[in-house]
């Protein structure tokens, strides 16, 4: 694993220095944009709207378009100028139960593994909050961006899980939630009865993604059946078109020259005739 973030989890003046690993490795089956027709590979490319011109990555910056239509521009200097006091440590700044936290606020979750000399202050912060029952409600800067987020335990672990900040998560307003619904008490009985048969504890491991197996069947069968293309084929067939081409017109050089001699010396010989034919009858004429 690679670390992503180097700092410290900051309580007050004290601080545990720990390293950040991405918890999750999405396993969605890559698929690319390619040309239909032969496979080739389809690169999107970076090309300014103002004069049409393709820019390298290095050229690039951020832009922020005000009403009017004019642009702020940022580079990454001013991004990085920004005043970001977690930056490099993991501020607690209360402790809470995780049942009153919406998981809908929760974003991405990090592994924090403790440097050796930090081993046993990390070990006593994750064995009292397990005892405690509470998760540490804390601000750290990931990107150039502060976020809130908590440290929980997981298998004696601390986990940092990222949330949302309460004015991103959306309001529901749906039609059904000024709609009267009547419903009667033996109708609810009958669906906690169904619930209650089908409670279990859960067990991530009986669950596969389908869908991803079903993409994988589907790929391994069109390869099998070699419903394959070769996004090299018709570049390839073009530069053999083209070779053969330049071959046959070296080849074809000297004949051509020897033609256009022959062609010449023939158009010659009967411009010498025709003037040859014209003096005669000149003289004929005179003779007369």
């Amino acid at each position: 694993m690679r670390a992503m973030w180097k700092g410290t989890i900051g309580l007050g003046s004290f601080g545990i220095p720990v390293r950040a690993y991405s918890a999750i490795e999405e396993r969605g089956v890559a698929l690319h944009q390619v040309h239909e027709s032969d496979g080739g590979r389809i690169r999107l490319k970076r090309v300014c709207e103002v004069d049409g011109a393709e820019v390298d990555g290095d050229a690039t910056a951020k832009g922020f378009a005000l009403p009017g239509g004019d642009v702020v521009v940022l580079s990454e200097a001013d991004l990085a100028s920004l005043p970001l006091p977690t930056a490099s440590s993991i501020e607690i700044s209360a402790f809470a139960p995780l049942e009153q936290i919406d998981p809908l606020h929760f974003a991405r979750g990090y592994f924090l593994e403790p440097e050796i000399a930090s081993t046993r202050p990390y070990v006593l912060l994750s064995e009292a909050m397990q005892q405690s029952g509470k998760v540490a409600v804390v601000r750290v800067a990931l990107r150039q961006r502060e976020t809130l987020a908590v440290l929980r335990v997981r298998d004696q672990v601390i986990v940092l899980q990222t949330m949302l900040w309460p004015d991103e998560i959306r309001t529901p307003d749906f039609p059904f939630q000024h709609t009267e619904a009547d419903v009667r008490a033996d109708e609810v009985r009958t669906a906690v009865g169904f619930i209650e048969n089908l409670a279990g504890d859960f067990e991530p491991a009986r669950y596969a993604d389908r869908s991803r197996a079903a993409l994988e069947a589907l790929i391994e069968a069109k390869a099998e059946g070699n419903e394959v293309v070769q996004p090299t084929a018709a570049e390839q067939d073009a530069g053999v078109v083209a070779l053969l081409a330049a071959l046959r017109e070296t080849a074809e050089e000297p004949a051509v020259r020897r033609a256009k001699a022959a062609a010449r010396k023939a158009a010659a010989a009967k411009a010498a005739a025709t003037r040859a034919a014209r003096r005669a009858e000149t003289a004929a004429r005179v003779t007369e």
